[in-house]
C-alpha cells in the first residue's frame, strides 16, 4: 500500500528556481530519479503551465525493474491574477497522485508527489505515458512519461495463421520478446513445376511491441490459375528473432473447367494427382503414402 503526502503550495511572486519537493512513503522500495533534460519548455493552459518539479526537464524519465516503485514530483504554476483549480491524471502507465485535483491560487505554484509502479509484464525497454491536467474551462496540458523497464533484453518472434486467400497471403506477427521489433519477411512458394513466388527479404514498415500480434497480408496477383503450391513465409528481425511458417494451396479454374470439355477437367485432375503423387514420396524416392491435410475448397487456403 502507498502512502502519499499532501501537496505543497509555494508563492511564485519571483521565477521558480528550485524544486520543493514533497515526500512520499513508498515502503521496501528503493526509487529512482529521474535524469534531467535542458531547456525545458513547460506544457500550459491559459495563466498556468504543467510541468517536472525542478525545472529544466521537459518530461520525466525514469528506469527501474519490474515491480519497483519509482517516485517524482509534478508543478503546476499558476501565474495568472486568480487562483486555477486543476484535475490531474496519468494515463499509458501506473501513475498514482497524491491529488487528483488542486487549487493554485494567483501566482503560486503546487508541487504534488506521484509514483509510478513499473509494470510487471516480462517486457523490458520504453514505455510511454503521460500526466496531464485540466481546468474548469476545457484547457489541457501535458507532460510526457518515459519509463524503462530494466531487464535481460530478448528477440523473439513467431509466424502463425498462414493462408492463401484469393490473390493474397495472410499471416500473423507475434512478438514473443521483450525488445521492440522492425519484422522483415521473406516469400517463397513452389508450385508442381517449380517456383512461382519468392520474394527476397525486405523489411516490413511495422513496428512490433513485446506481446503484440499483428495481423498482415501479402499481395499475389500473379499466382497460379491451375497448380498446386506450398507457401512458406520466413521472419526475421535484430538480435536473432527467426521463425517459418507455411501452408499449402490448391488452385483449380472451376468456373472454365465447367464450361469446357471433359479433356480439361481431365488434365486438372491429372495435374493434382501428380501433386499428391509427388508429395507422397520420401527423400530416398520411397512411397511414404498419403500424408493427411486440412483445405479449405475453392479458396486454397489451407490452416
Amino acid at each position: 500500500m502507498l502512502y502519499l503526502s499532501c501537496l505543497l503550495i509555494l508563492p511564485t511572486a519571483e521565477p521558480v528556481t528550485a524544486a520543493v519537493r514533497a515526500t512520499s512513503a513508498v515502503p521496501a522500495t528503493e526509487a529512482t530519479g529521474a535524469a534531467a533534460v535542458t531547456h525545458a519548455t513547460p506544457s500550459s493552459g491559459p495563466g498556468w503551465s504543467l510541468a517536472p518539479a525542478g525545472g529544466g526537464r521537459p518530461a520525466f524519465y525514469a528506469e527501474g525493474t519490474p515491480g519497483t516503485v519509482l517516485q517524482d514530483t509534478v508543478s503546476v504554476t499558476n501565474r495568472g491574477a486568480g487562483p486555477v483549480t486543476v484535475r490531474l491524471r496519468g494515463t499509458g502507465l501506473p501513475v498514482v497522485l497524491a491529488r487528483t485535483e488542486v487549487r493554485v491560487p494567483a501566482r503560486t505554484r503546487a508541487d504534488v508527489p506521484f509514483t509510478i509502479t513499473v509494470p510487471d509484464t516480462g517486457a523490458t525497454g520504453d514505455l510511454a505515458g503521460t500526466i496531464g491536467a485540466r481546468d474548469g474551462d476545457g484547457h489541457r496540458a501535458t507532460v510526457r512519461v518515459r519509463l524503462r523497464a530494466a531487464g535481460p533484453a530478448l528477440a523473439a518472434l513467431t509466424v502463425e495463421h498462414v493462408a492463401v486467400r484469393g490473390d493474397r497471403i495472410t499471416y500473423e506477427l507475434v512478438n514473443r520478446g521483450t525488445t521492440v521489433l522492425a519484422p522483415r519477411l521473406a516469400v517463397h512458394a513452389e508450385g508442381v513445376l517449380g517456383t512461382v513466388l519468392d520474394r527476397v527479404p525486405r523489411t516490413l514498415p511495422v513496428r512490433l511491441e513485446p506481446g503484440r500480434r499483428l495481423r498482415l497480408s501479402e499481395p499475389w496477383p500473379g499466382r497460379p490459375a491451375l497448380d498446386a503450391v506450398e507457401v512458406r513465409l520466413t521472419a526475421t528481425a535484430p538480435g536473432g528473432a527467426h521463425d517459418t511458417a507455411g501452408t499449402s494451396a490448391r488452385f483449380v479454374p472451376w468456373g472454365p473447367l465447367a464450361a469446357g470439355t471433359g479433356g480439361g477437367a481431365a488434365l486438372a485432375g491429372a495435374a493434382l494427382f501428380t501433386v499428391r503423387r509427388r508429395r507422397r514420396r520420401g527423400p530416398d524416392g520411397a512411397d511414404v503414402g498419403d500424408t493427411p491435410c486440412a483445405t479449405a475448397e475453392l479458396t486454397g487456403a489451407v490452416r
